[in-house]
């Protein structure tokens, strides 16, 4: 139902709703446990946001039918992302809309501090080199267009087959 307003919730309360247990203090061991009690095929090597991100995959996206904006993700899995307003310096300022058990809407307070951009860049090459095909790589330019003054940014990212899926009731774009 696309007229009442949004649902909005943050991703750790829907993990802990949808997977009965608080996964928000957990480490990458801790994760990992629990995806093997529910049964969650894990890569050999996937990190904390790549574990996080399956077991959310798995146990929540299947229930946002009715339309839902995502809230607080870790900054784990948004590394371009501008940390909580709140003081959570693990949170950042992303949203989801989910919609029908898919994501519609991708968006950011893209973070404009420089040198916490090229540690979590930094962090990301690591990971790229440990495997997560995913992880962002360390772009001088951008970091240097920060450094030189860049206005903040910010946008929402709308994937439009999926809004043609749904309008057309139809499973798959094909």
């Amino acid at each position: 139902d696309l007229s009442l307003p949004f649902a909005k919730q943050p991703m750790f309360s829907l993990l802990s709703k949808y997977g009965n247990e608080d996964l928000s203090s957990l480490d990458l061991p801790g994760l990992e446990n629990f995806a093997k009690s529910k049964s969650f095929a894990l890569k050999e090597g996937m990190n904390y946001g790549q574990v996080l991100d399956k077991i959310f995959g798995e146990i929540v996206e299947p229930n946002l039918i009715e339309p839902i904006f995502v809230t607080d993700y870790p900054k784990a899995i948004s590394p371009l992302a501008k940390e909580d307003r709140d003081g959570n310096q693990n949170i950042v300022e992303r949203f989801e809309l989910f919609i029908s058990g898919m994501e519609f809407a991708n968006a950011f307070s893209e973070l404009n501090d420089p040198i916490e951009q090229r540690n979590r860049l930094e962090s990301q090459a690591h990971l790229r080199e440990l495997g997560d095909e995913e992880a962002q790589v360390v772009d001088e330019n951008f970091l240097q267009a920060m450094e030189a003054g860049m206005p903040p940014t910010g946008g929402v990212g709308i994937g439009v087959d999926r809004l043609v899926m749904l309008l057309t009731q139809q499973k798959s774009i094909k």
